[in-house]
């Protein structure tokens, strides 16, 4: 797993191999940030990382600027992973929580310019995430949520939904 851009540009962070989460592709994650680029200006930012897995994007939001940045993972083991990683990266602007997401969502008071959510595809409630995250109000002004998905779930019709963006295997929707 690697950083691709911003102040840590070219770190590399190797996953175990007994790792069960699947972490955003390279290819899947450079392009999200391109599109991102049109959306925040990451310097400064406040952002929260859901089911943050590998910590892959919680490196790459501190890599780019971000303020503060707040990563939960309810697993143990990925939890330990995320923490090792941010501690070789000595930036002391990310908060790992291990906390179920949505125990996260209904407690935090903290509002975010960028929410992003890499639920395991297998969910069952996937397709209540994007009512979840919004109704809490936890967006600022301007802010973003992207919601990581599979093929099967669909969010064109969501009131707040934005845009939808397919690279390979990986789909994200925009929410505001």
């Amino acid at each position: 797993m690697r950083i691709i851009t911003g102040k840590y540009k070219g770190r590399h962070f190797e996953v175990p191999r007994s790792f069960k989460a699947r972490p955003t592709t390279d290819f899947a994650k450079e392009n999200l940030f391109n599109v991102l680029n049109g959306y925040i200006d990451f310097d400064g930012a406040r952002a929260l990382d859901l089911f943050a897995g590998t910590g892959s994007i919680t490196l790459e939001l501190l890599s780019r600027g971000c303020s503060r940045v707040i990563c939960v993972e309810r697993d143990a083991f990925h939890y330990r992973v995320i923490e090792e990683f941010l501690y070789r990266l000595g930036d002391k602007n990310a908060l790992p929580i291990r906390a179920d997401a949505f125990r996260f969502l209904s407690k935090a008071r903290e509002k975010f310019d960028f929410i992003f959510a890499d639920p395991p595809y297998i969910l069952p409630n996937i397709p209540d995430i994007p009512d979840i995250v919004l109704e809490h109000d936890l967006l600022l002004p301007g802010g973003v949520f992207v919601l990581e998905h599979g093929k099967r779930d669909d969010f064109q019709n969501h009131p707040r939904f934005v845009e939808h963006r397919q690279y390979g295997s990986v789909n994200f929707s925009f929410f505001q």
